[in-house]
């Protein structure tokens, strides 16, 4: 498995449609939280564990593999060291650091919405290194999409 701890997809004989290791598949995803629901793990994390290990499963290739994350809103701050997480979150852990470095080293991307990160006073070494600030959400959505990324969620 590409992420530890999460299967991948069910076999389903029959089925027309499935991940073609022969295909690029440029899928970008738009994560959205609000800031008072980050108690928990971020629930669109564990998806796309299990669209990576599906790809896995496949026999998808790592260059067949461009996976991205665009955090904006307040999912940018699930992508806090786990220090500054508790000083913003009443002392709790990030449950989210753990994933974040599996996916990261599966090959997914994360982005951060730099306007996100000026607004909430955060510096580059509040975020963990998996995290990449982009200047924009909005630009960042445009510019994959323009790369022929397809976008899930938002």
């Amino acid at each position: 498995m590409l992420v530890d701890g999460f299967p991948a997809g069910r076999d389903v004989p029959g089925a027309h449609l499935a991940p073609d290791p022969n295909v690029e598949y440029k899928v970008l995803f738009d994560l959205v939280v609000d800031d008072d629901n980050l108690d928990d793990p971020y629930p669109m994390l564990a998806p796309i564990a299990i669209y990576m290990n599906t790809l896995g499963k496949f026999g998808v290739p790592p260059e067949n593999r461009k996976i991205a994350v665009v955090l904006h809103r307040g999912s940018g701050l699930i992508g806090l060291k786990n220090e500054e997480f508790k000083a913003r979150h009443d002392g709790k852990d990030n449950p989210n650091i753990e994933l974040i470095q599996k996916l990261h080293k599966a090959g997914v991307s994360f982005h951060l919405c730099g306007q996100g990160v000026t607004a909430r006073g955060l510096d580059e070494d509040d975020l963990l290194d998996e995290i990449q600030i982009d200047y924009w959400a909005l630009t960042t959505l445009i510019e994959l999409g323009r790369q022929g990324y397809v976008t899930i969620g938002g």
